[in-house]
C-alpha cells in the first residue's frame, strides 16, 4: 500500500492534522461556549482545558505553532487520561478514556513532525519539508 499511497503522505499528514486540530477545538467551544450539545463549564480546571482545546486545536489545524500547540495538548490529554479516567481503571476502552488516549498520542506525533505543508508555518517559510 505504501508504494502507491506513500508519495501522498504528507497530503496524508496535513490532512489529519487539519481534522485532529478541528475536531479537537470542538471540544474546547464544548467547554468555553456552551455549544455543539454541551452545557457551557465554569470550573476554572475546565475552563482551562477549554482554552487549550478551543485555541490549541486552532493552531494545529490551521499550522500555526503545531508543534508546540500539539506538546502542550499532548501533555493535556495525559492529564485528563490520568485524572478522569484511569480512577477507574487501567485500560482506556474499560475506563471511558480512548479519545484521550488517542488525542495524547496523535498530538504526540504531530508534535514531533511539525505543521508540515498546507499550513500557515509553510507559507512563512518556517516548516522543514520532509
Amino acid at each position: 500500500m505504501e508504494k502507491w499511497l506513500g508519495k501522498y503522505s504528507n497530503f496524508f499528514y496535513a490532512l489529519m492534522r487539519i481534522v485532529t486540530g478541528a475536531l479537537f477545538a470542538c471540544h474546547g467551544a464544548q467547554k468555553l461556549f456552551g455549544v455543539l450539545g454541551k452545557p457551557k463549564q465554569e470550573a476554572t480546571l475546565m475552563i482551562a482545558a477549554g482554552v487549550i482545546e478551543f485555541l490549541g486545536g486552532i493552531l494545529i489545524a490551521v499550522g500555526l505553532f503545531a508543534g508546540y500547540a500539539a506538546f502542550i495538548a499532548s501533555g493535556q490529554m495525559a492529564v485528563a487520561f490520568f485524572k478522569q479516567h484511569y480512577p477507574a481503571g487501567f485500560w482506556p476502552i474499560m475506563n471511558g478514556g480512548e479519545l484521550s488516549a488517542l488525542y495524547c498520542f496523535v498530538f504526540l506525533y504531530i508534535a514531533s513532525r511539525g505543521s508540515g505543508i498546507l499550513s500557515i508555518d509553510a507559507l512563512r517559510g518556517k516548516t522543514r519539508r520532509r
